[in-house]
């Protein structure tokens, strides 16, 4: 993406002066920037779009695909080491889908080329290879003779772990706005809103019986 950012302008003398949108303007490609999706090097190319439930029927070998999942477990054996993955969709990044966007599409199996510790590719972390689809491996899943396909991969890109996103329920304070005039969530603003969390409260009034005055002696 190549961004052009004009920001001068010509004074009437001929001299160039600083626009004063410049700064807004170098603000704004930033913003832009950052927003663009990157796939990381080692996974860009070009791919087949075959999917691992087209590739369990055969005829597919040779297909250079990019695939992801999900971990199921990790193999390692004398020469390679076999992933087992849960395939997911791939985003803009080529990484695994999450939530619902990642329902899953089958399973397959990834081998490479030396020792991957189990301890470090562990069930649930998200994998996305590159490499040639090479035939089918049958595995027990359960009582189930699973058909894997089978990627010979050249690439191997093991994803950070993702960061939960932290969720409040309904009263949360902010503790960095002062008590009782800072932001609220919760009920009485639509969901979130400004103000005095005690505002549009039901009014509360305590009615206490008249003082009895004891009776005085004859």
């Amino acid at each position: 993406m190549i961004i052009e950012v004009i920001a001068h302008a010509i004074a009437p003398a001929g001299e160039t002066v600083m626009s004063p949108y410049r700064p807004l303007a170098l603000v704004a490609a930033i913003a832009l920037l950052g927003g663009c999706a990157t796939i990381p090097q080692p996974l860009q190319g070009t791919y087949s779009s075959v999917s691992t439930a087209a590739a369990q029927q055969g005829g597919a070998g040779g297909t250079h695909v990019r695939w992801g999942g999900e971990i199921i477990k990790t193999e390692p054996g004398p020469q390679q080491t076999c992933f087992y993955l849960l395939s997911r969709p791939l985003n803009d990044q080529a990484r695994p889908k999450a939530g619902v966007e990642g329902e899953s599409e089958g399973r397959f199996v990834a081998c490479r080329n030396g020792f991957y510790d189990p301890e470090v590719f562990t069930r649930g972390r998200e994998l996305t290879v590159t490499g040639t689809l090479h035939g089918i491996v049958s595995q027990k899943v359960g009582e189930f003779d699973y058909a894997y396909p089978r990627v010979e991969a050249d690439v191997v890109y093991l994803w950070p772990k993702r960061v939960a996103p932290q969720r409040y329920g309904p009263g949360f304070y902010d503790p960095f706005w002062g008590p009782g005039f800072g932001r609220y969530y919760g009920p009485g603003f639509g969901g979130y809103g400004w103000g005095n969390p005690y505002w549009n409260q039901p009014r509360v009034i305590i009615v206490r019986p008249p003082h009895q005055h004891p009776p005085r002696g004859k």
